[in-house]
């Protein structure tokens, strides 16, 4: 995250949409939960598709309505992650091309449908889904974490929901779950 967006990323209030991603917890989780602070405040093993989202009290029943429908019109996919990568202050799991793709045109999607709310605050040219595994770690820390996570590499996602999580001061707390493909398998009879 950009420092602006990670100062105030766990204000009261502020909203995400992610990818969870509880097939990485076993490779990621202790590492996690020692170099993310987004873990010690809840947040799973997880892409986010959109952060920061729309502050919760604006978070209605017609923006679940919009939310829910624009989904729909997604099919579920499977994501293989099988490299690490890096960001400045950053190690990170890395989807397959195919699928960082499908990740991609999500966040495309719900940033078109809520145009005031670009990936990141806008800090970023390109959106490049990940799962964020430590970050603020100086260079030999990352480095022993990177070794310990190739060892567990590749790791196979199912991909059928997207969460809304909302921080409430303390903690990241899941609001609701969106299901991929609801709206194409009406269509296709099932």
């Amino acid at each position: 995250m950009a420092d602006d967006v990670q100062a105030d990323a766990f204000r009261a209030g502020r909203s995400g949409l992610i990818v969870r991603v509880p097939e990485a917890e076993p490779a990621v989780g202790a590492w996690r939960d020692r170099l993310d602070p987004a873990a010690r405040a809840g947040v799973p093993a997880h892409v986010t598709v959109l952060f920061p989202f729309l502050d919760a009290g604006l978070i209605d029943d017609g923006v679940h309505a919009a939310l829910g429908d624009l989904l729909s019109h997604h099919r579920p996919f499977e994501a293989c992650f099988d490299r690490c990568g890096r960001f400045p202050g950053v190690l990170y799991l890395a989807p397959a091309p195919e699928p960082a793709t499908r990740f991609r045109r999500l966040t495309e999607a719900i940033a078109e449908r809520w145009p005031e709310n670009p990936p990141f605050g806008g800090a970023f040219d390109d959106i490049v889904p990940h799962l964020t595994v430590a970050q603020g770690q100086d260079e030999s820390v990352m480095a022993r974490a990177e070794a310990g996570l190739l060892t567990g590499l590749p790791i196979m996602a199912r991909v059928s929901t997207v969460d809304l999580l909302v921080h409430d001061g303390r903690r990241w707390e899941r609001r609701a779950s969106f299901p991929l493909g609801q709206a194409l398998r009406g269509h296709l009879g099932r």
